[in-house]
């Protein structure tokens, strides 16, 4: 059992610390407000507490459970309190219509984010191509992810694994990209060609 820190109190956060908590490990729920923290870590159970927004996070692995256009404010406000931490981006970037990515050409949004962090502190993109409502303790899932150190993207891997789900190392983090692109894909055919969003990506191996 390990501890692992969530920022941010909406649906994927807590799908997110529900399968967390089915795979044995203690949920630190962090947000501004700490009185929806505190309920939502009620809610949630055993296993589950409340932290305090700013200070240094329990878990070594800190999954960035908050929107793309909050998430470098909030590694900013955060500073050294992150350093040698391992941090999850499950964000997408995607303009108000979904119809493309709001980073510039070349970048990503995990990218912004490790250039925030502090010294020490690993960015892995993870989760972001799985959406929160198939997350449902149980299922079997693969899990895409992209990081530049070897030691955080083995702790993401172990940590999804734990989960019940099978991590795929896509390579560096300038790979976010095209995860975060991917995760517009994935949008764009839930609109259209599948009609919902009741589907997960994975791969799956010929032969």
């Amino acid at each position: 059992m390990s501890g692992i820190s969530i920022i941010g109190l909406g649906s994927m956060a807590r799908a997110l610390a529900e399968r967390a908590l089915a795979g044995g490990h203690e949920v630190e729920i962090i947000g501004r407000d700490r009185g929806k923290a505190e309920d939502l870590a009620a809610a949630l159970g055993t296993g589950a507490t409340a932290g305090t927004f700013g200070t240094v996070p329990v878990g070594d692995i800190v999954i960035l459970a908050v929107s793309h256009a909050g998430a470098v404010p909030v590694v900013t406000r955060y500073g050294n309190a992150l350093a040698d931490k391992v941090i999850i981006d499950i964000t997408n970037p995607v303009n108000p219509d979904a119809t493309g990515l709001v980073t510039p050409d070349g970048t990503s949004a995990a990218q912004q984010i490790a250039e925030a962090a502090p010294a020490g502190a690993h960015v892995v993109k993870a989760f972001n191509t799985v959406f929160g409502h198939v997350l449902a303790p149980g299922r079997a899932l693969d899990v895409l992810l992209a990081g530049d150190d070897a030691r955080a993207k083995a702790s993401v891997s172990a940590f999804v694994e734990s989960l019940g789900l099978r991590p795929l190392d896509a390579g560096g983090l300038e790979m976010a990209h095209w995860l975060e692109g991917t995760g517009l894909l994935m949008i764009s055919l839930a609109r259209h060609g599948i009609g919902d969003f009741d589907f997960t990506l994975g791969v799956s191996r010929l032969g």
